[in-house]
């Protein structure tokens, strides 16, 4: 098994180790896995081309570590619990040999369909058992999955099967979500009729048993084709950098970035961040409730705690349904120990009092994770106080869809942690701090450009179809280094806070500040739900700040405007009040929950004819109605 840091001292040795001879560290993590044969080298590497490799020809599979691996110590023990939007429905769970035996059912089914190595099958579901099963039955025979996340439009199904030439698309009829029932398969057949001239077979799984739409000559249902098929189907032999799974990415140009990862070294790096992240201990029951639609589903619901042999539970609903309870209700019925979820999560039921977390016994958790945005301080403190009841340490994580795993992070009861930041870099990682010309910023107490000079096993390999947009994204702003497009804030005990994209620094009358730092000192007031900052020209300090603030028990009015300001003067400094704030019903956000600033940047520059593309936001009528109340 990978190694797992026991205490402080144990961290500091292993990062310097990490450090001063990355290969050597990574050739003994790598150990733990098969190796149908041994690499012969452990890395090659520029950030020139760029051209990264690990394990040089190396085979393996992937798939064959997540489950055949374990079988002899581990065939009775549950791999995945699925827990059911609606609570009076039937809960489920697969033992690592039951779960074996479904993906190679689903294996040999994608075989019959004409499915092999290399070829893409774009997978559009909703988190049902079957999407775990589906990713790692393309791994086994080598097949290159991409996940779309279900609620993307058709339109962004068909850019993606297009861009990705995908044979195959796998999707269910319907999918439950809170108090909906929302058609999936309808979705994709328009996708198919504006887009998907590579498709020869749309594979349904039957969720809801909801009216459909047919066509013979490419649909699929999954009840006839996978059931039947024979539990067994060798694991496809990989090398190590053959390509593992894309996962698009919204581009600032709109077109959607395919980013590549490989076999060998995500297989390696996601296992590893998974066990030190959330010290996991055998017996324990996990929880991430992410959607496997974004990476940190593929890293850590499915791929690093099946490699680490973990019991991972799925959930398919909200966290809000049929209340705000509903999360704190999961962790009590499984008895869950390690909890990651999302900033976003956290806020909204933070909304809804302290009393739906108080009526759940949570002893049973031992770390909180927060992932996909920086952690505001007061969502933060209601997360440890009234979820982990100040016993259960927050890994506040920083990590891309193009980073594969976890490269910031506390480490529970190992290292300190401190609110709003990500602290420490994982073993492996050389995070540094440059100026905008790129020279590195060695002392501590200061702010810069998030930059990794050494490569990871996990690092991205090109964006699909496109190397030279993967060399201008990422390696081109700064030499011989890998530009993270973050600004980062670095503290007095060399801690790393994320303060924002770095598009997302203001630059008011030559001060730097992050839109997160600003938005989470509004958020103090206490009659505020959420803001989102942004920068806009100003004809005196070069860029003013907009504030789009939430409320709603407060009269909206130029009282409430200069509350928050005082806040934020207290918080901050005058310097950083913002100069416009705009009251608003919601926010635009991707599937993800990611507050798409672009948006309201344009709509604050006067741009609002130039937003561009929305297909990737959960709620674009929210877009009109901010425009027909812009203030500027």
């Amino acid at each position: 098994m990978t190694t797992q840091i026991k205490d402080l001292a144990h961290y500091k040795e292993l990062y310097k180790q990490s450090v001063e001879n990355p290969e050597q560290f990574w050739d003994k993590e790598a150990q733990t896995f098969t190796w149908f044969e041994q690499y012969d080298k452990v890395c090659e590497w520029n950030f020139t081309e760029p051209k990264v490799k690990w394990f040089i020809n190396g085979k393996m599979n992937i798939s064959y570590d997540c489950l055949d691996r374990h079988l002899p110590d581990k065939a009775d023990q549950v791999a995945i619990l699925w827990e059911p939007n609606e609570p009076t429905d039937q809960a489920t769970s697969y033992t690592y040999q039951e779960l074996h035996d479904e993906v190679c059912k689903c294996a040999n089914a994608l075989k019959n369909f004409g499915i092999g190595k290399g070829d893409r099958v774009i997978i559009y579901m909703p988190m049902l058992a079957e999407l775990a099963i589906v990713l790692l039955a393309c791994s086994r025979i080598g097949a290159v999955h991409s996940v779309v996340y279900c609620g993307f439009s058709a339109q962004a199904i068909a850019d993606r099967t297009d861009d990705a030439q995908a044979k195959m698309i796998i999707c269910s009829d319907y999918n439950k979500r809170g108090h909906k029932n929302i058609p999936v398969k309808a979705v994709v057949d328009e996708a198919m009729n504006i887009g998907c001239n590579s498709v020869e077979t749309v594979l349904v799984h039957k969720n809801t048993g909801g009216e459909v739409n047919w066509s013979d000559d490419v649909d699929r249902w999954w009840h006839d084709e996978v059931p039947n098929q024979s539990p067994f189907c060798a694991a496809e032999e990989m090398d190590a950098e053959d390509l593992h799974f894309i996962l698009y990415t919204s581009g600032s140009t709109g077109k959607p970035k395919g980013v590549v990862h490989t076999c060998g070294g995500y297989m390696v790096y996601s296992c590893f961040t998974f066990r030190n992240v959330f010290q996991y201990k055998p017996g324990d029951i996990y929880w991430c409730s992410a959607d496997i639609g974004w990476i940190t589903g593929h890293s850590y619901i499915v791929y690093g705690p099946l490699l680490a042999g973990a019991s991972s539970l799925m959930f398919e609903g909200v966290p809000t349904y049929p209340d705000a309870g509903r999360f704190w209700e999961v962790c009590e019925k499984y008895k869950v120990n390690q909890f990651y979820t999302a900033p976003t999560a956290i806020r909204a039921l933070m909304a809804h009092g302290d009393s739906f977390p108080a009526k759940y016994d949570l002893s049973s958790i031992k770390v909180l994770g927060s992932v996909g945005e920086p952690i505001n301080e007061e969502a933060w403190h209601w997360y440890n106080d009234k979820v982990g009841k100040g016993k259960a340490p927050i890994v506040d994580t920083y990590f891309q869809t193009e980073n594969g795993g976890i490269m910031i992070t506390p480490f529970p009861g190992i290292t300190d942690t401190k609110p709003t930041y990500a602290s420490y870099p994982m073993p492996g990682i050389q995070p540094i701090l440059v100026d905008k010309d790129g020279k590195e910023i060695k002392e501590n107490n200061v702010e810069g450009l998030l930059c990794i000079k050494h490569p990871w096993p996990s690092i991205l390999r090109t964006t699909y179809g496109d190397h030279e947009r993967c060399r201008q994204t990422y390696f081109s702003t700064f030499k011989n280094l890998y530009f993270t497009g973050d600004g980062a804030r670095r503290d007095e005990e060399g801690r790393l806070r994320i303060i924002g994209r770095v598009d997302d620094v203001i630059n008011v009358s030559g001060h730097r500040m992050g839109t997160a730092e600003v938005e989470n000192a509004i958020n103090e007031h206490p009659s505020v739900i959420e803001s989102a900052v942004v920068g806009y020209p100003h004809p005196i300090k070069g860029q003013g700040i907009y504030a789009y603030v939430i409320s709603v028990d407060k009269e909206l009015n130029d009282e409430f405007r200069k509350e928050i300001n005082a806040v934020v003067a207290r918080e901050i400094g005058p310097i950083a009040k913002p100069d416009v704030i705009q009251f608003v019903t919601g926010l635009p956000k991707t599937r993800s929950g990611k507050i798409m600033r672009r948006v309201l940047r344009k709509i604050a520059s006067n741009e609002a004819d130039k937003i561009g593309d929305l297909t990737t936001l959960r709620n674009p009528e929210v877009v009109e109605s901010i425009k027909q109340g812009v203030l500027v």
